[in-house]
């Protein structure tokens, strides 16, 4: 149980099950946002900020959003209206911060109509409504039903492991961003023109 009431899932045996879930949506969000920009440039490109296949802010969305949105569920009208609004708050707050910390986003909206400076757009909106809305009448349950498949004993060690491995592929990865971002501001300090 969250504060205030929150829950993930009344379907978690485990605390293991939960963090099983978030890299599972994390994995999802990495295989649609690489599947969007092969439809879009024609080419394969890795899409998360690590070298694992995962976006883990598709986690964060999916689960917290399940565990905010969950009391209007039974509404899918509003359930896309206030999933769209506070997916694009998310992606703001999150395009905001990463361009303060490491001086670029993931994403680019740039090249899209009804955009604000690259980092929403209404087309991108107009999809998380929808995913919404698509979590709670289908997805959130067949996560929950295959992480529940993970045996009990096998649960915990699967999701420390998962753990462990993005945190050491986070921290390589924010630093080499770190320092790409820091050599590009002394280039642009001791460019001449």
């Amino acid at each position: 149980m969250l504060p205030f009431g929150l829950t993930f899932y009344e379907g978690a045996h485990s605390g293991a099950d939960v963090v099983n879930a978030f890299f599972v949506y994390s994995f999802c969000g990495w295989i649609m946002e690489c599947l969007v920009i092969r439809r879009e440039t024609g080419h394969w490109e890795n899409r998360g900020f690590v070298h694992l296949p995962l976006c883990i802010i598709y986690g964060f969305g999916a689960m917290f959003g399940y565990a905010m949105l969950r009391p209007i569920s039974h509404n899918y009208v509003l359930l896309y209206f206030t999933g769209a609004l506070l997916a694009t708050l998310f992606e703001y707050i999150t395009g905001r911060l990463m361009l303060r910390l490491f001086g670029k986003l993931w994403w680019d909206y740039s090249n899209k109509r009804l955009n604000y400076r690259g980092i929403l757009c209404l087309e991108s909106t107009i999809a998380w409504g929808a995913i919404a809305v698509l979590v709670f009448a289908l997805v959130h349950r067949m996560v929950f039903r295959l992480v529940a498949r993970v045996p009990d004993p096998a649960a915990p060690l699967l999701a420390a492991g998962l753990c462990i491995a993005y945190l050491a592929d986070f921290t390589l990865s924010a630093r080499a961003a770190l320092h790409r971002s820091r050599q590009s501001k002394e280039e642009e300090i001791y460019d001449p023109s």
